[in-house]
């Protein structure tokens, strides 16, 4: 069974899904393709990326978990 993706979840945790990369592309997450973000997705919660970079959380991990829980 997926865990819960919560706003503490980091990069890394969410992109272990496959199908997450599609959601967060959707939301124009900057961390997917910044060369920097590779160093530290095991340190970036998506609540924080998503303060920083003024994205809908709300709706991102409702999205991002629905996801998941279709793929299984």
């Amino acid at each position: 069974m997926a865990k819960k993706i919560t706003s503490n979840t980091t990069l890394a945790e969410i992109l272990k899904y496959k199908e997450a990369l599609a959601v967060l592309a959707k939301y124009n997450l900057p961390c997917l393709w910044c060369p920097m973000a590779r160093f530290e997705t095991g340190r970036l919660k998506i609540g924080e990326v998503c303060k920083m970079y003024r994205i809908d959380l709300a709706s991102l991990l409702e999205e991002l978990n629905e996801e998941i829980k279709l793929s299984k």
